[in-house]
């Protein structure tokens, strides 16, 4: 288990520092009686052997995300709306992995009405009523979706954001007028995958 420095020095009056009154293995038995582990004391007097106190060592790396980091990485959004993971890094000596998370947590999600709630509760509800009414209802549901991949080269999503908490509306033009693309259609039944089915034309409903 961690050990604060007051465990530590609670370890060392046990052993009774200088006269040596006790053994290891008396204070591990005396400290088995008020902790579960055993091996924080032969770490605690180890370390006071070595380094002469019992405080836990300066953490090495970059400094620990807290509030105001956060918010020096989102005003660097404000200030910069095109600034990548990797400049805000940089800039605020913060490792990439964290702006990025930070990032994540302040974006946008889809915005439900007040009845949507009620709505999704009574879907759920439907599914469920009928789920077990007819067993193997859910599972003769077909799910699919659809998505278009263009094929131009020249769209790259990780050099092509905008961090807003905000639709800001933008777009990134490019210099072409007839994109090559590829609409992809797949589904899921039961423990299948149907498709991918790929189309040269847009998909409709039809």
């Amino acid at each position: 288990m961690p050990l604060n420095e007051r465990d530590r020095i609670e370890i060392l009056m046990m052993i009774g520092v200088g006269d040596r009154m006790r053994t290891q293995q008396e204070v591990c038995r005396l400290f088995h009686e008020m902790h579960p582990d055993r091996e924080p004391v032969s770490q605690s007097t180890r370390k006071y052997r070595e380094l002469g106190h019992v405080r836990d060592a300066p953490r090495q790396g970059r400094p620990k995300i807290n509030e105001n980091v956060q918010q020096d990485v989102i005003l660097s959004a404000l200030e910069n709306p095109h600034c990548t993971v990797r400049q805000v890094s940089r800039d605020l000596n913060i490792g990439k992995s964290s702006v990025s998370n930070i990032f994540k947590r302040v974006r946008l999600i889809h915005e439900l009405a007040e009845d949507d709630f009620d709505r999704r509760t009574e879907f759920c509800e439907y599914m469920m009523d009928h789920n077990n009414q007819n067993n193997g209802f859910i599972a003769n549901i077909l799910f699919s979706d659809e998505a278009t991949f263009f094929l131009n080269g020249h769209v790259n999503r990780q050099n092509t954001r905008y961090w807003s908490q905000e639709n800001p509306h933008w777009m990134q033009e490019y210099h072409t007028q007839h994109p090559q693309k590829v609409n992809v259609w797949a589904g899921i039944v039961r423990n299948r995958i149907v498709g991918p089915y790929f189309f040269d034309e847009n998909l409709t409903g039809a």
